[in-house]
């Protein structure tokens, strides 16, 4: 799809440059002065905005701080386009919401390298929009017909950020940790309700079916080579194996254990002990904590138990964050971070 370009001067000549620079490339619009750049940008929605300052009645300056008030404009990237050269123009152009500043006379290769690089940033915040998106609709699916509430999967996955971190992985990865972890029980989209509502202890054949639950969901998000969903399918894939290989699907043992599914093992586990669910009252922390500590050399890494231990000021912060949340009835989407109109 071509890009479309909003470009606003009120010297016809000055778009005219921008339109011979400018055309072979993008969808063109044009305005002449700042209320028909309002009036255009509100109809049109561009991808991007080439904004003059010095205009009569109304000046760039203005129809920048208009733009970036309005829901529907506010996210178009403006870049100035003036004879304007002082540090202070540019300074109050970054300062009212414009990403860039081309001095005139324009450089046909600066304008378009400038209007690309802009463009490809907005591609890119799409792109990730999107996937975080998509990773939170798998999230709640792995759920949908299970009895957890949406806060679980945001809760364990904030704690599995801070043990990821104490455990010396860098933001980024970290952050990537705390995306990919929601998605660890996606598998359960292919789980009968009949076993995941079962109000009694599943049969020996049920519970064989219930453990291919973490195959499913590394089959659907291993189909993407993202780094994202490649983690998320490996956490999928590996958060029921244990430390002494008792676990599950493939009997791992010890740090053969994607250290991503041994982090998300723990958070998982606490987060399941301390709500309440159907069947069962939340446990106090303290329990809760004693057990994780009790299983540690068996059931979890110890030295992943010890991090644990040691974030348990941050964890309990990140846990009475969320609980508020769930109270409240907020969205947990929204919660964490993301604009959407999606509800839990």
């Amino acid at each position: 799809m071509i890009s479309k370009v909003l470009l606003v001067d009120d010297e016809p000549n000055n778009l005219n440059v921008l339109k011979q620079i400018l055309a072979d490339k993008y969808q063109l619009l044009f305005a002449n002065n700042g209320s028909r750049a309002i009036d255009a940008a509100l109809k049109h929605s561009p991808d991007i905005i080439l904004l003059d300052i010095m205009m009569p009645d109304m000046d760039g300056y203005k129809v920048c701080r208009t733009l970036k008030e309005l829901p529907s404009t506010q996210k178009i990237p403006v870049i100035f386009v003036s004879a304007m050269s002082e540090v202070e123009d540019e300074a109050m152009g970054f300062d009212v919401g414009a990403v860039d500043y081309i001095q005139k006379p324009v450089s046909a290769p600066i304008v378009l390298r400038r209007v690309q690089t802009h463009l490809s940033l907005v591609h890119a915040r799409e792109l990730e929009d999107n996937q975080k998106a998509a990773m939170f609709m798998l999230g709640e699916a792995g759920h949908y017909n299970d009895t957890d509430t949406g806060a679980h999967i945001w809760r364990m996955a904030a704690y599995a950020r801070i043990i990821a971190e104490g455990a010396g992985w860098d933001e980024e990865l970290a952050e990537r940790l705390e995306m990919a972890a929601p998605m660890h029980d996606t598998g359960k989209i292919g789980i009968s309700d009949t076993i995941l509502k079962a109000p009694r202890q599943l049969s020996h054949q049920e519970w064989v079916i219930m453990k291919t639950h973490t195959e499913i969901g590394y089959k659907i998000l291993s189909m993407s080579k993202n780094p994202l969903f490649s983690l998320a399918a490996e956490i999928a894939r590996y958060h029921h194996e244990k430390w002494d290989g008792s676990g599950y699907p493939k009997g791992l043992k010890g740090e053969d254990i994607p250290q991503s599914a041994r982090i998300v093992a723990i958070a998982d586990v606490f987060d399941a002990l301390t709500k309440k669910r159907p069947y069962k009252d939340a446990w106090p922390i303290e329990r809760a904590i004693a057990t994780i500590e009790a299983e540690a050399g068996s059931h979890f890494d110890p030295h992943l138990v010890e991090i644990f231990h040691n974030s348990l000021p941050q964890i309990l912060e990140a846990k009475q964050k969320w609980d508020l949340a769930e109270q409240s009835g907020k969205s947990c989407y929204e919660h964490s971070g993301m604009d959407s109109e999606v509800e839990v």
